[in-house]
């Protein structure tokens, strides 16, 4: 398994939360803002790229008959890379999501 070490309960759970809605990424922010846990970190910068592409998707969304076709197949993209990630998380797994996870962590290395 990658990176795949014994995780202490706190940080899998903020690492889990996380991916629970952009207010689990918020709660994440705050509970992981104290310890400062580089498991719970490397999550929370997935997710936030996630909800990040999301918005973009959203964007994409308001062009006409294209946007709307290019939005709904990002969508499944985006559910699929979600769910990994979230399979991650439980696993104890430091890997990127699919697709674009390496450049979260290049883009969101200061979160």
């Amino acid at each position: 398994m990658e990176n795949e070490v014994t995780r202490d309960t706190q940080d899998k759970t903020i690492a889990i939360v996380a991916y629970l809605t952009i207010i689990g990424l918020v709660v994440a922010l705050v509970l992981n803002n104290e310890k400062r846990d580089l498991f719970a970190k490397y999550h929370i910068r997935q997710s936030l790229g996630l909800v990040l592409t999301s918005l973009a998707l959203s964007l994409i969304n308001v062009i006409p008959i294209l946007g709307w076709i290019v939005s709904m197949v990002g969508a499944f993209v985006l559910l699929y890379m979600w769910v990994m990630g979230l399979l991650n998380a439980i696993n104890g797994r430091e890997k990127p999501v699919p697709i674009l996870g390496e450049k979260y962590e290049e883009w969101l290395k200061s979160v």
